[in-house]
């Protein structure tokens, strides 16, 4: 990357980390909630965030926008329109009407399911990830698995942050399989 991408990178991240406000003790006590709202709010931080994601999916040819439910939904489809390819929803279960493959993950207790429309994602779809934030990995790495499924290829995965601390890297290097991870932002 030449030294002025650097200088944008560096300003896109201070931009969008500025219009990101930290919310004690929600949904729980003891936990420091990420709100994206303030900056989806600020349409030249959006706009920022936008040309950001859209540039890693032309980085890496991708050829389908996956979002993951919901807030995945918010960022995921300007980013398609952006990129002018389609944009295909992962919904949490029995949110789909017809056919869908559906993949089970984990939780810290328990267990959840996702699902796509059996019909929106082929061989030689080459399918970029998109969410707000990577924690644990749970189900980036469920969307991972249904995409495979479906016969697609993971072009990779970007989000807006990434909780480093929460391990979901880790988690989903096997998953990966060689994809990219992209975070604009890691705390």
């Amino acid at each position: 990357m030449s030294a002025h991408g650097t200088e944008n990178a560096d300003a896109t991240r201070e931009l969008l980390l500025s219009r990101i406000r930290d919310v004690a003790d929600y949904p729980k006590p003891g936990v420091m909630f990420k709100d994206i709202t303030p900056l989806l709010a600020d349409p030249v931080a959006f706009t920022a965030l936008t040309r950001a994601l859209t540039g890693i999916c032309e980085r890496h040819s991708a050829t389908k926008i996956v979002g993951l439910e919901a807030r995945g939904f918010i960022l995921a489809a300007p980013v398609a329109v952006r990129a002018g390819i389609g944009f295909v929803p992962v919904r949490k279960a029995g949110k789909l009407p017809g056919a869908t493959l559906a993949q089970a993950y984990e939780l810290e207790y328990g267990t959840a399911e996702i699902e796509v429309h059996a019909e929106d994602l082929n061989a030689g779809d080459r399918v970029m990830v998109i969410d707000d934030v990577l924690a644990t990995g749970g189900t980036a790495e469920a969307s991972l698995q249904l995409i495979r499924r479906a016969g697609a290829e993971v072009a990779g995965v970007a989000v807006l942050m990434e909780l480093g601390f929460l391990g979901g890297r880790a988690r989903l290097g096997e998953a990966l399989d060689g994809a990219p991870l992209e975070a604009l932002i890691t705390l």
